[in-house]
C-alpha cells in the first residue's frame, strides 16, 4: 500500500489532501487560451475569486503570463504588474483564501509570497531560474513542479519520448533529490498535460498516472479544457467542459489529489461522485 503525503503546510495553514481538492485557475493575462482578458480588471478578478471560493475552491492559482503553446516570454516587470496587485487585493478582501502563484521566476515568487501567496507553482520545475529551488526552500512554501519538454514557444513542435511515463518519472526523481537536499518539505507533482506532449503522450500519462504515486507525493492534474480534449472531441475550449469532467474522473481514479480547473463547481461534483464510488468499492472489498 502506498502512503502519500496527506497535508501541505501553506504558511501555517494545513491543507488536507487525504481527499481530493480543487484548485481554481485565475488567469490575469490578456492571451490565455480559454479565459484570456476576462479578469484583467480588479472588479472582474475579485468577482471571479468570490465565485470560486463560494463554489469550494481550496486553492486559487494566479498566473500573470500565458503558457499556452507558442506563448512568448514577457518581462519580469510586466508579470509582476499583473499578478502582485491581484495577490494584494485578494489577500485584503479574502484573507482566508489560499493563493498559489503560477510563476517560474524566483523574484516574482518571493514578492508574491511576501504579499500573501502561500504556494509556488512552477511550470519549469526550476529549469528557467536556477535560484527557484533555493528561493522556495527559504520561503518555506509548498512547491508544485511541473514537467515540460522544451518551453511554451516550442514545446508542441514534434515532442518525442521513448517512454513518456518513464521519462517524466525520472525527471521528477532527479529534481526531488535536489529539493530534498535543500530542505523543501511540501512538494506536489504535475505531469504537465499539454506541455511538450502529443495527444497520445497525454493519454498515456493519464492512463498510468498511478505510477507517480510511488514518489509518495500528491499529484496535481491540469487538463481543464485543454487540446487533449478539444482535438479528440472536435470542439473548442468553450465546449470542452463535459470532456474535462469525464477525464477528471479518470484522473481521480488514478490517484490525483488536486484538480486544477477553470470550472470549480463542476470539478467538485466529480470529486463528490468519485468519493461515493470509492466508498462503495471500499465497502464491497472488506
Amino acid at each position: 500500500m502506498i502512503f502519500e503525503k496527506q497535508t501541505i503546510n501553506c504558511r501555517g495553514r494545513l491543507l488536507d489532501l487525504s481527499s481530493p481538492i480543487v484548485m481554481g485557475i485565475l488567469n490575469l493575462t490578456p492571451d490565455s487560451f480559454f479565459d484570456g482578458g476576462r479578469y484583467t480588471t480588479e472588479s472582474a478578478m475579485l468577482h471571479q475569486v468570490e465565485k470560486m471560493l463560494e463554489e469550494g475552491a481550496a486553492i486559487l492559482d494566479l498566473g500573470g503570463m500565458s503558457s499556452k503553446p507558442g506563448a512568448e516570454l514577457i518581462a519580469e516587470e510586466a508579470e509582476l504588474r499583473r499578478v502582485l496587485p491581484a495577490v494584494e487585493a485578494i489577500t485584503r478582501r479574502f484573507p482566508e483564501a489560499v493563493l498559489s502563484v503560477d510563476t517560474f521566476r524566483s523574484a516574482v515568487a518571493r514578492d508574491c509570497v511576501a504579499a500573501g501567496a502561500s504556494i509556488v507553482n512552477d511550470i519549469y520545475a526550476g529549469r528557467f531560474d536556477e535560484k527557484m529551488f533555493e528561493t522556495v526552500a527559504t520561503l518555506g512554501t509548498p512547491y508544485i513542479m511541473m514537467h515540460m519538454q522544451g518551453d511554451p514557444s516550442n514545446m508542441q513542435k514534434a515532442p518525442a519520448y521513448s517512454d513518456v511515463v518513464k521519462e517524466v518519472l525520472q525527471f521528477f526523481i532527479e529534481k526531488l533529490g535536489r529539493l530534498r537536499e535543500l530542505g523543501v518539505k511540501d512538494i506536489v507533482l504535475d505531469p504537465g498535460f499539454g506541455f511538450g506532449k502529443t495527444i497520445e503522450h497525454n493519454y498515456m500519462l493519464l492512463q498510468h498516472l498511478h505510477i507517480f504515486r510511488m514518489t509518495e507525493l500528491p499529484i496535481l492534474v491540469g487538463i481543464s479544457r485543454k487540446s487533449m480534449i478539444c482535438r479528440v472531441l472536435g470542439v473548442p475550449p468553450s465546449q470542452a467542459l463535459n470532456g474535462t469532467s469525464a477525464l477528471h474522473m479518470v484522473a481521480l481514479q488514478q490517484g490525483a489529489r488536486i484538480l486544477r480547473v477553470h470550472d470549480v463547481k463542476e470539478a467538485l461534483e466529480v470529486v463528490q461522485l468519485w468519493k461515493q464510488l470509492d466508498a462503495t468499492v471500499q465497502t464491497t472489498t472488506r
